[in-house]
C-alpha cells in the first residue's frame, strides 16, 4: 500500500465530514470519468474514453451487454489461460444470451497458446475476441496486435484484459487498436480492492448501448425518468450504479506513484528480477511454468519445484509473500520496489525448506483444486 494512500482515504473522510452530501457536487459523480482520465494518460488512450467500474468481471459484462450475437455472428473466442471470473461470465452469456463460447486449449505445456491456433479460432461467425493480454497464471503475452489485426479482418471487436499487464508492461490502447479493454488497479497499480477500468475506443462509443446500465449512465441521471434508457453520450454511458467514492480516492495515489516511477523503467527492472528468478530456478532445476522469452513473458514467474504447495505455505509462515496457483506453482511477482537481495532471499528459502523438510508441516493441508 502506498503511503499516500491512506491521506487518499483520509481526504474521503474529510470530504464526507465536511461537506456530507454536498460531496456529491464537488467531485465525486465524475470521479469515475475524471480517474478514467489519468488512466488513459497511464495507458496511452484517448482522452474520454474510459471509464473506472467496480471489477474487471462487471466491466466486461457492461462492455459485452451493448454486443448483440445474430445466428451469423455469435461466438465469443477466448482461451483456457484466462482468468476464470470472466470465463464463467462468458459461459453464462453463452448459455443465457444467444452467444457460443469458444475456449482455445493452452499448449501442451499449459503455459501459453500458439499464436496460429488462437488466430485460426477466429473466423466470420465471431462476434468478439476476449482475451487476456497476460495470462494470470504463466505470465504469458499474447501477441495482441496480430489478434486485432485478425479479428478485425473478419469483423470482430476485441475486448482486452489488462489486468496482469497495466503497470509493468509497457503498451498503448490507442496503438494496439483494441475496440474495448479492461484492467484492475490492485495489483501492479497498488491501487486495492474495489477499482477497475473500461475502455472503449472513441469512434465506437456512441455506436454501442449496454444493456447492463444503471441511472449514472443516463443522459439525465437526475431526472429520474422511467424507461426506456436513454444513454449518455460518450464513455458516460458504460457507468451503471452509483460509484465506489471511497476505492477511487484510496487508488489514486497508487496510480501516480506509477506514473512517476514510469512504465518503461518498471518494466526494465521487472525483466531483470524475473530473469534472475528463472535463472536461479532453471540451476536448481525446478520447472518453470513461465515464458523463458522476455518477450513473451510478464511480471511474475511461476516455479514448480518439488512440493510447491508446502513450499508456497512455509514460505508465506516465513512472511515472504508469494502465492501459489494451481496447475502454476509457486507465483513471484517482483514490482519495482523490490529489490534483488529480497528476491535472492526468497529463492534461498526456497532451498532451505526444501533441504531441512519444512514443507511437510503444510502437505496435508487443503489446497486449491482445478479441474
Amino acid at each position: 500500500m502506498p503511503r499516500a494512500a491512506r491521506q487518499g482515504l483520509g481526504r474521503y473522510a474529510d470530504e464526507w465530514t465536511k461537506r456530507g452530501v454536498q460531496a456529491w457536487r464537488e467531485g465525486w459523480w465524475e470521479l469515475p470519468l475524471s480517474f478514467g482520465n489519468q488512466m488513459a494518460r497511464l495507458l496511452d488512450a484517448e482522452p474520454d474514453s474510459i471509464c473506472m467500474q467496480p471489477n474487471v468481471t462487471l466491466a466486461s459484462a457492461v462492455f459485452l451487454s451493448s454486443v448483440t450475437p445474430t445466428p451469423q455472428r455469435n461466438r465469443i473466442v477466448a482461451t483456457d489461460l484466462d482468468f476464470p471470473s470472466v470465463l464463467y461470465l462468458y459461459d453464462g452469456i453463452s448459455r443465457d444470451s444467444g452467444f457460443d463460447l469458444v475456449s482455445v486449449p493452452a499448449d501442451s505445456d499449459g503455459v501459453g497458446v500458439e499464436t496460429d491456433r488462437l488466430l485460426d479460432a477466429i473466423d466470420e461467425k465471431t462476434a468478439v475476441v476476449a482475451i487476456s493480454h497476460v495470462a494470470f497464471r504463466s505470465s504469458f503475452i499474447h501477441d495482441i496486435h496480430a489478434v486485432v489485426a485478425k479479428a478485425h479482418q473478419v469483423g470482430a471487436k476485441v475486448l482486452l484484459d489488462c489486468y496482469h499487464s497495466a503497470g509493468v508492461v509497457p503498451f498503448s490502447l490507442r496503438e494496439c487498436g483494441a475496440d474495448a479493454a479492461v484492467g484492475g488497479n490492485l495489483k501492479w497499480l497498488l491501487g486495492g480492492p474495489g477499482v477497475a477500468f473500461l475502455y472503449v475506443r472513441p469512434d465506437l462509443l456512441d455506436t454501442l448501448q449496454p444493456r447492463v446500465a444503471g441511472w449514472m449512465g443516463h443522459e439525465r441521471p437526475f431526472g429520474f425518468e422511467l424507461p426506456p434508457m436513454r444513454p449518455a453520450e460518450g464513455i458516460a454511458r458504460f457507468l451503471h450504479g452509483t460509484p465506489s467514492i471511497p476505492s477511487l480516492r484510496a487508488a489514486e495515489p497508487g496510480l501516480a506513484v506509477i506514473m512517476d516511477a514510469g512504465v518503461e523503467a518498471i518494466r526494465e527492472k521487472s525483466l531483470r528480477l524475473t530473469g534472475g528468478i528463472i535463472d536461479f530456478a532453471q540451476r536448481e532445476g525446478w520447472k518453470v511454468r513461465t515464458p523463458l522469452d522476455s518477450t513473451r513473458r510478464g511480471g511474475t514467474v511461476s516455479l514448480e519445484p518439488p512440493h510447491a504447495y508446502g513450499v508456497s505455505q512455509a514460505l508465506l509462515a516465513r512472511k515472504i509473500l508469494i502465492d501459489y496457483r494451481p496447475e502454476a506453482g509457486i507465483r513471484m511477482a517482483p514490482h519495482f520496489y523490490s529489490t534483488e537481495s529480497e528476491v535472492d532471499a526468497a529463492l534461498q528459502a526456497i532451498v532451505e525448506i526444501l533441504n531441512n523438510g519444512e514443507y511437510r508441516t503444510f502437505e496435508n493441508e487443503e489446497r486449491p483444486t482445478v479441474t
